[in-house]
């Protein structure tokens, strides 16, 4: 299952080293403004497409500047630096259920006043470069079928399914017990599934 790419090129060679990170990230505790624009481009794509997948495309430039000020803010204080990419990966969960708490909190306070809601602003189509319209289409189905799960949910299948991290490392992200990563993963899929199954029987 795949919506949107959710890795760096595999050009950029040295964004899987553990090793060159935990360096520029020693360099960056030291003030090194150099090497925290280094990270930047290594994880800049990869956490926009996380988010995207949490929170929709509303607001996104926003919520990605948030998650590196907030990376630079916290870098003193990161202690296993050789932990970052599932430090970074924590933070930018942190910021989407922030986003989303705004969000219910101001969609509570609309429908008080009778002004109305657009509904959850997580149904834009990506930017797609691919042409196909099936596949475009199927992509859409995909989004939706994920507006419907929770939060909760719906991080451990985005995590784990479309940014192909171990289950070990997103019971660490989401600070919850792999047991529960894994629980939640079954339903996740099997809500998903049958999402995108009944979306078939209506074409």
């Amino acid at each position: 299952m795949s919506v949107i790419p959710a890795k760096v090129s595999n050009n950029d060679a040295t964004a899987n080293e553990p090793d060159a990170d935990t360096e520029l990230v020693r360099q960056c505790q030291q003030g090194n403004h150099q090497s925290f624009r280094q990270l930047y481009r290594r994880y800049q794509q990869r956490v926009r497409s996380t988010l995207y997948q949490l929170c929709g495309s509303e607001g996104l430039d926003d919520l990605v500047q948030e998650v590196f000020i907030r990376a630079w803010k916290g870098l003193p204080q990161l202690r296993q630096v050789s932990q970052f990419s599932t430090w970074l990966y924590r933070i930018c969960w942190n910021v989407a259920s922030d986003h989303r708490r705004k969000f219910a909190q101001q969609r509570s306070f609309n429908s008080k006043f009778r002004l109305g809601t657009e509904g959850m602003p997580f149904g834009d189509s990506p930017p797609s470069q691919t042409p196909d319209l099936m596949q475009l289409h199927y992509q859409d189905i995909v989004q939706r079928g994920l507006q419907q799960l929770s939060l909760d949910h719906r991080a451990v299948i985005v995590l784990h399914d479309l940014e192909d991290l171990p289950q070990k490392e997103v019971a660490q992200i989401l600070g919850i017990a792999l047991g529960t990563v894994k629980s939640r993963l079954f339903h996740a899929r099997m809500s998903l599934r049958q999402y995108i199954q009944q979306q078939g029987e209506m074409l």
